[in-house]
């Protein structure tokens, strides 16, 4: 049993990087959808989110950071674990747009579709599915997802009365 413990124990050290960060480096801060509501039909492990950059301004214990975080997050604790955070390598040519994220104070929030891009039918072999391609708030129009027309009837009824 000790055996097959430090084998596991070395496979998850081998995938596991340390990450240190210094003041004043930038990182992302992971925030996640809000329970139950599903982001382009994922949701958990699949659909992590990160915003930011902000600048670290000191360092707090062994594994934990103080960010400067904006005004309109002044209800969210600004210390993070390690765990929460992404290294952001800084770009001259990277230009950001900064929009603003309606967040509870526990890093959560809720997607909501904005308007109607496209509609197409999908034909399968016996039957045709209505699609339409949803413009999501807080995304581009670069980001639209096709969805179910049928889910989002369901979902968003407000959204297909407005079309």
């Amino acid at each position: 049993m000790r055996t097959a413990q430090r084998r596991q124990k070395s496979y998850a050290d081998h995938r596991r990087r340390d990450l240190e960060f210094s003041v004043g480096d930038h990182v992302f801060v992971r925030v996640a959808p809000m329970n139950g509501v599903m982001r382009f039909g994922k949701k958990g492990k699949l659909a992590p989110r990160f915003i930011g950059p902000f600048e670290i301004l000191n360092r707090v214990g062994a594994l934990a950071y103080r960010v400067a975080l904006p005004p309109n997050l002044d209800g969210v604790h600004n210390f993070f674990h390690v765990s929460m955070l992404r290294k952001y390598v800084l770009n001259p040519s990277h230009v950001l747009s900064i929009e603003p994220l309606q967040l509870s104070p526990i890093m959560k929030y809720e997607e909501r579709p904005i308007r109607i891009l496209d509609r197409q039918e999908r034909r399968l072999r016996n039957k045709s599915i209505p699609m339409i391609k949803v413009r999501w708030q807080n995304h581009s129009d670069e980001e639209a997802t096709w969805e179910a027309e049928a889910d989002i009837r369901t979902r968003y009824p407000e959204l297909l009365g407005m079309s």
